[in-house]
C-alpha cells in the first residue's frame, strides 16, 4: 500500500499524453486543469479497484480479473463503457495469446537447432572424436 496519498496519484507525463492526444490540435490545457484531471483519474481508478476487490472478495477470490472490472463499472453506473471494454478485453487477451505462442514457437525452433549446431560443431575445427569421454585435467 502507498505510504502517502501523493503515491497513489498517476504520472503527470502520462496524463498530459493522453489528454493531448484526446484533443484536437491547438487546444491547450493549463497546468491546473492537467492536475484537477490527474486528481480525478487517480481518484477513479481508485475507485474502480475498490469495487472490483468487493466483486472478487464475494467471489472468494483475492485476484481480480478483466469480468471483476466490468463488473465493477456497472455497479459504478458507468454501464455505457462495459461494452468497449469488453472490446478492449478481448483484444489484449487475443494479443497476450499470439505472443505466447510466437515465444513457444520461437523457443521451440531454438531447441531444434540446438542439437544440430552442436553435431556440427564436434565436426569441425579438428576436434577429438572423443568428446564425450571427460578428461581429468588435475593431474
Amino acid at each position: 500500500m502507498a505510504e502517502r496519498p501523493e503515491d497513489l496519484n498517476l504520472p503527470n507525463s502520462i496524463v498530459a499524453r493522453i489528454i493531448k492526444e484526446s484533443l484536437p490540435e491547438g487546444v491547450n490545457v493549463s497546468k491546473e486543469a492537467r492536475t484537477a484531471i490527474a486528481k480525478a483519474a487517480s481518484v477513479f481508478v481508485l475507485y474502480c479497484t475498490s469495487c472490483s476487490n468487493n466483486l472478487a472478495m464475494k467471489a472468494n477470490r483475492k485476484i481480480i480479473s478483466g469480468q471483476d472490472v466490468l463488473g465493477a463499472m456497472t455497479d459504478m453506473e458507468f454501464e455505457r463503457f462495459v461494452e468497449p471494454l469488453q472490446a478492449s478485453l478481448e483484444v489484449y487477451k487475443k494479443a497476450q495469446k499470439e505472443r505466447k505462442e510466437a515465444i513457444a514457437k520461437r523457443k521451440q525452433e531454438k531447441s531444434d537447432k540446438k542439437p544440430e549446431d552442436i553435431e556440427e560443431g564436434s565436426d569441425e575445427g579438428g576436434e577429438n572424436e572423443n568428446d564425450d569421454e571427460e578428461v581429468d585435467d588435475c593431474s
